[in-house]
């Protein structure tokens, strides 16, 4: 059996997918998978000669080989968070009702608790314990010395998006320091969720539901890269939710699509107009930021014990004012990271267009929290807060529980201080640990604006506060000043601010500030809920994102004619006497290039020689336009095609074998599939980046 194979194929160049090219390509795909710039694969593996085929072509085809639609009783989306998480779900038969999960236990002052924060902890033997909540009082009430030996992670959300190199066996630290696979983590915790959504269900139902009646849906920023939304599938599939033989079963959303779709449901009283264009509701943007928001918080805090929210099956007001081709931008701001994205209307269904490719960064409230413990640093010194996280981590989860909840008091108006309270067990620590208590340290350490109250507190004077939030809140306005600049989005006619750091004032009346003359900022009531929101109308309805932007681009490798003077001399191959280049990038669709949900590109390749019965064909990736070689930097392999022909010798089979490679682009997802005409036998593959 051959180790690699060649097949050829014609480019399909189009005007839309325009490539360096000859007329005619030759595929030599090879099992070694080249991630940088050294030599030739092809060369190592000694391909055969190969002999042309008819021109392939490129089908916008969106509704060949998708499957039959299945059929669910319920979708459940589960929104998780980098600080906090939670599900909803509704049932297929009543779309309009979507129920927010059950209030949980615990809870904190000042903070609503219709979602849980994102923390897990496992027991000394690394088994699942609790998540939410429960995991963190129950944490907080074990002994200092037991506590060391228990698992304790929260906000690790973020390793994803922060890992360049992320695979399936990437750690996670827990607060005690030990070292654990992130995959197990992420299981666990979309388990417990799946446990607690079937055990509501089966309550409300009164019989037992079985995992198979739900389709699953669980949001991702659209700024992850490829490999982290993978990376969430296989712990769904680890958990149970789904399996890769019925993928259909999950959907991977993206947070600002999920939030789109439910801002286009959005009715006058369910929604604060932050800019300076119109009054909502009988308030003018002067009353907006104040009045207007404690209005909200007082409507939100009076429907906390609902938990099922009509969304009528109408257009909202404000979306009724858009027309064909007008844009919008959803800036989502959560724990981690703010995403931003562009769409654009379509009639007459008002389907939604991505116009501009996802953009954003690590700029979510964690920020902040960062901020502050740097402030705690400059005043306490490095090396104790080092030490203090490791020899009494419960006592630093509670002191940064203190912060959240001052840290959403924070506001532009605000002229009385905010007060932390400081765990005894850091003023008897630190004083151990120093030799001299708290108060001198704060006396010695010419932070004017944080004084020590005698209640035991930190007091900080809110310009103290407002400092902490500055940072984060430039790195948003600067990102969103840059995306204002492109040509794409200079005729925005709304900004739409969601997520949970979208409810701090000082976010909205900076972006008002920066924005408000330019486009209408409308941010949702129940702001922290919307993308839970949006995911389960996204899970009743896939197919209301018509259009993405590709955030790579894909190809596979392919040996063409050598042009002397064109091609590199080191990429010269000689077979039979035929003068070959190898190693180009055969591109199917361009980083950044619009995709119909569900377009197919098709290709058409020939073995090398007819009695060839084994076909391997290499899918690569990289995140830049003009690839030229699968050699070049940044180029990765992410797919392998293998067509086992043996038993079809008896066929009867064209002198030219003909294998369409098709891959469907569109889903969070992407899938490549290689058929053989004469005998209609396929292999298909998921793209893949966490495993080569």
């Amino acid at each position: 059996m051959m180790e690699s194979v060649g097949v050829y194929g014609f480019c399909g160049c189009t005007a839309k997918n325009k490539m360096k090219c000859d007329s005619r390509w030759e595929v030599a795909a090879s099992e070694a998978a080249p991630t940088s710039a050294y030599s030739s694969p092809a060369r190592s593996l000694g391909d055969t000669g190969i002999t042309p085929l008819s021109p392939s072509h490129i089908a916008n085809d969106a509704d060949a080989n998708v499957s039959a639609e299945q059929t669910f009783l319920v979708v459940v989306a589960i929104d998780f968070g980098t600080t906090s998480s939670g599900y909803a779900y509704s049932f297929t038969k009543e779309p309009e009702c979507i129920h927010v999960m059950r209030r949980w236990e615990g809870g904190d002052p000042g903070v609503s608790n219709q979602k849980t924060p994102t923390t897990i902890l496992l027991t000394p033997e690394r088994k699942f314990h609790s998540f939410g909540y429960a995991a963190r009082d129950f944490y907080h009430d074990l002994d200092p010395n037991e506590a060391k030996q228990w698992l304790y992670l929260e906000k690790f959300k973020m390793k994803l998006h922060t890992t360049g190199d992320l695979t399936l066996d990437t750690d996670l630290t827990a607060a005690n320091g030990k070292k654990i696979k992130a995959l197990e983590i992420f299981a666990y915790a979309l388990q417990y969720f799946k446990e607690q959504a079937l055990k509501e269900l089966s309550d409300q139902a009164g019989s037992e539901f079985e995992n198979s009646d739900v389709r699953w849906v669980i949001t991702v920023p659209a700024i992850w890269k490829q490999p982290a939304k993978q990376f969430m599938r296989q712990a769904a599939y680890q958990a149970g939710l789904a399996s890769p033989e019925n993928s259909e079963q999950l959907i991977i959303a993206l947070e600002p699509e999920a939030a789109s779709i439910y801002c286009r449901k959005l009715r006058l009283p369910q929604m604060i107009e932050l800019s300076s264009r119109a009054a909502v509701n009988g308030y003018s943007s002067r009353d907006t930021v104040g009045a207007g928001f404690a209005q909200a918080k007082e409507h939100i805090r009076r429907n906390r014990q609902s938990r099922t929210f009509l969304v009528e099956n109408v257009i909202g007001e404000i979306w009724s004012e858009l027309e064909e081709g007008d844009k919008y931008v959803v800036v989502d701001s959560g724990g981690g990271t703010v995403d931003l994205t562009v769409h654009q209307i379509r009639l007459p269904e008002g389907h939604l267009k991505e116009l501009y490719k996802a953009t954003g960064g690590p700029y979510g409230s964690l920020g902040v929290d960062y901020e502050f413990e740097k402030l705690l640093c400059k005043i306490f010194g490095e090396d104790f807060i080092e030490q203090f996280k490791i020899k009494r981590p419960a006592a630093w989860v509670d002191l940064m529980i203190a912060f959240e909840s001052r840290k959403r008091a924070a506001a532009p108006d605000r002229t009385n201080p905010l007060n932390i309270t400081l765990p005894f067990s850091f003023i008897d620590y630190y004083k151990k640990f120093r030799g001299h208590s708290v108060e001198h340290a704060l006396r010695k350490s010419n932070v004017d604006f944080v004084k020590w109250s005698s209640q035991g507190m930190l007091r900080m004077s809110p310009d103290a506060m407002n400092a902490l939030f500055k940072p984060t809140i430039d790195s948003i306005i600067e990102h969103l000043r840059d995306l204002f600049q492109k040509p794409e989005v200079s005729t925005v006619k709304f900004l739409f601010l969601v997520g949970g750091f979208a409810e701090a004032p000082l976010l909205q009346q900076a972006i008002q500030a920066a924005f408000g003359d330019k486009c209408r900022i409308i941010i949702p009531q129940d702001v922290g809920l919307t993308i839970l929101k949006g995911a389960v109308l996204f899970g009743l309805d896939p197919a209301v994102i018509k259009v993405r932007r590709s955030p790579l681009t894909y190809g596979v490798g392919v040996l063409n004619r050598y042009v002397e003077g064109k091609h590199p001399p080191e990429k010269l191959l000689v077979k039979d006497g035929t003068r070959w280049c190898t190693d180009v990038f055969d591109k199917f669709i361009s980083a950044d290039q619009s995709v119909a949900l569900g377009e197919l590109v098709k290709r058409s390749y020939t073995p090398a020689k007819p009695s060839q019965l084994v076909i391997v064909i290499n899918v690569y990736s990289s995140e830049h336009d003009s690839v030229s070689f699968i050699t070049d930097p940044g180029v990765k392999k992410c797919g392998t095609l293998r067509l086992d022909l043996t038993g079809t010798s008896g066929t009867a089979v064209p002198a030219r074998r003909e294998i369409q490679t098709l891959m469907q682009f569109g889903d969070t997802e992407i899938k490549a599939t290689a058929i053989d005409v004469a005998t209609s036998k396929s292999v298909k593959v998921g793209i893949d980046f966490l495993n080569y």
